[in-house]
């Protein structure tokens, strides 16, 4: 007995050693993963789901949801909720903001399971005989800034149908048919690119779309309202839907209504082509709800501070931001980035061309701004300006270059960063910008003016008029288009500045169209007195808070970090002005400027030896080279 025991010792030792040399641990294994959510497939969905939502609880901000969806057979079915959002870039659909779903189906009950790896999907088991399976759930909007964006107040609702839809598993979006309807308060107006089917009282249905048209549909209502037609007798309507909080503030005065049907004749020029049967600019004018900024194909969702007519002098700040959105239009929707196109919301997205897709956005809007004269030449100059200190001072550049910041709505979803000028975030925006202003401008030069990004932008934004599906491009179509304008080597053109580390920002452009980066005492609308990023390195607010604090400047050295708060200045009370005069008083002597800060609970008093005074970016003219800038910000006949 012994030695059989022996034996079997002996045996276990040794099949012990076979699985150690055959690199299994003697730990944990994993737990097997469940049956992945089915891929999506280019079929149709059979029959038609009724959306209809509740907008009327302004009061606690809930929009309530009911859901008719038809099933084939009895069986498995998962539902999805959105969680890709065109235009965010990013897995960001509000699912914490899902709540109180319960499902019927063939008359009962039945309950759901989240799917415990895809939390974006739900599992339910059709019962025999069932014919449709129905949803109830709520969208708790954010009550509180702290919680999300605002996007219901008393006076108006920002409704995006992504926030209050399941869909079936399986599917292209494309391929899964919608007949949604709206309940908005009693006397509210309502504006969408949707087209209306029947309006009952406070209820308005709508022709039955696509899945991926409704969620490219957003709805804007509200009590106070006004459209402008921005094309008086053109042959495709474009509207201004304006909403505001107070019905005063919807009077655009002469100049600006303008310099808005500016706009879309300036687009036209440029693009040579539309990709909408109708455009509506769903427009806020609001200090409740958030500010927004989101295109879709025939629409866009605008946001605006509530005096942005009312004070028009002076609203300079959000000039830029329908010219933006409406260039996506042409650019994200009508063509779009391969990688980031997606069969239906669940899909990731991949964002590696995103400094096409927003970047030569931004150009664009910045130019299409100038030629529409919502921004005079000169603003123009002192906005791009701003941009070019704000690169050529980021200082993140020395360890990660700008093609991976297309990444972030995915690695940081636009959360508030301690160090951005060293962590970077989503600078293919403005960075981007500048590359396209080098891409311009050296087309000029070399073509002694007879071309220029324009000539890229009707080639390859204006093709197929009149057509809404989607065009996809990769890298090579963009160069490949570029070379069709300009014979150039314009793959090693990109790489070199998406993958380069500087020192400092490319603005080749800039010299190239005639301007000169400098720094002087003088602020501007668009770097204003209290930003101080390029003296002492920091926004600080009029309270002495500081804001963004630039990495490696005066104030980091200092020990000094986003929240702190200045209390006084070489022994006397803090104030904006007395602050600035340190500052200029310093300029060529020796002695710190002393600063007395609070962080926190703890007060310290710390001496900044920084000695160059004011310094407000601005670009100056350079006689030496013709002024291709001023050509490019010049409207077109």
């Amino acid at each position: 007995m012994r030695l059989l025991l022996r034996i079997a010792c002996l045996l276990s030792i040794v099949s012990a050693g076979v699985i150690q040399l055959a690199g299994q641990s003697a730990g944990p294994q994993p737990a097997p993963m469940p049956p992945a959510i089915p891929a999506p497939q280019d079929r149709p969905y059979s029959g038609v789901i009724r959306l209809g939502v509740d907008a009327t609880d302004t009061d606690h901000r809930i929009v309530t949801v009911h859901e008719t969806i038809p099933v084939a057979a009895a069986g498995p079915l998962i539902l999805l909720y959105p969680q890709w959002i065109p235009g965010e870039h990013a897995p960001s659909g509000p699912l914490t903001e899902l709540a109180g779903l319960v499902i019927h189906a063939g008359g009962s009950r039945v309950d759901w399971t989240r799917d415990p790896v895809d939390v974006f999907a739900f599992h339910i088991e059709v019962p025999v005989g069932a014919k449709t399976v129905d949803a109830d759930f709520q969208w708790l909007t954010p009550i509180s800034s702290v919680v999300g964006a605002i996007t219901m107040t008393p006076e108006i609702v920002d409704l995006p149908w992504n926030a209050v839809v399941l869909y079936p598993a399986g599917y292209y979006s494309r391929q899964i048919t919608v007949e949604p309807s709206i309940r908005v308060r009693d006397g509210w107006h309502l504006a969408t690119a949707l087209d209306p089917a029947s309006t009952t009282g406070a209820v308005t249905s709508f022709k039955p779309v696509t899945l991926n048209t409704l969620v490219d549909s957003p709805v804007y209502a509200g009590q106070f309202f006004k459209r402008y037609d921005l094309d008086p007798g053109g042959p495709t309507p474009v509207w201004l839907d304006a909403f505001s909080d107070k019905p005063d503030q919807l009077e655009a005065p002469p100049e600006a209504l303008a310099a808005h049907r500016a706009l879309v004749q300036q687009a036209y020029k440029l693009y040579g082509s539309r990709h909408y049967s109708h455009y509506d600019f769903l427009f806020s004018l609001s200090d409740r709800l958030a500010a927004n900024g989101l295109e879709h194909h025939q629409s866009s969702e605008d946001g605006a501070a509530a005096d942005y007519f009312t004070d028009w002098a002076h609203s300079l700040v959000d000039r830029d931001l329908l010219p933006h959105e409406y260039t996506h239009s042409w650019n994200g929707k009508f063509r779009r980035p391969a990688d980031l196109w997606t069969p239906n919301f669940n899909v990731p997205m991949r964002d590696s061309l995103l400094w096409v897709y927003e970047g030569q956005t931004q150009y664009w809007g910045y130019v299409l701004a100038a030629r529409a004269g919502l921004w005079t030449n000169a603003q123009t100059l002192d906005a791009l300006a701003g941009v070019a200190a704000e690169y050529d001072h980021r200082i993140g550049r020395t360890w990660r270059q700008l093609d991976d910041t297309t990444n972030d709505p995915i690695v940081a979803n636009r959360r508030p960063l301690s160090w951005r000028t060293w962590q970077r975030s989503e600078d293919y925006y403005s960075e981007g910008q500048l590359i396209w202003l080098d891409a311009d401008t050296l087309i000029r030069e070399r073509t002694n003016g007879a071309k220029s990004l324009d000539d890229f932008a009707r080639a390859f934004f204006g093709i197929n008029d009149g057509s809404i599906v989607t065009v996809t491009y990769t890298f090579d179509d963009v160069v490949r288009t570029l070379n069709g304008v300009l014979p150039y080597d314009w793959a090693t053109f990109l790489r070199t500045r998406l993958n380069g580390h500087g020192p400092g920002a490319p603005l080749d452009g800039v010299a190239r169209g005639g301007y000169r980066l400098v720094y002087t005492d003088a602020p501007t609308w668009a770097v204003t007195a209290n930003d101080l990023t390029y003296s002492l390195g920091a926004i600080i607010g009029n309270d002495g808070t500081l804001g963004r604090v630039l990495w490696d400047s005066p104030l980091f050295a200092a020990g000094l970090t986003f929240g702190a708060k200045m209390v006084a200045v070489n022994g006397a009370v803090f104030t904006s002005e007395g602050l600035r005069s340190a500052v200029t008083s310093a300029k060529g002597s020796t002695t710190p400027i002393e600063l007395t800060v609070q962080a926190g609970d703890q007060v310290r008093t710390i001496r900044v030896a920084y000695h160059d005074g004011l310094r407000y970016p601005h670009l100056v003219r350079d006689q030496a080279t013709p002024a291709r800038m001023d050509d490019i910000l010049t409207a077109r006949k």
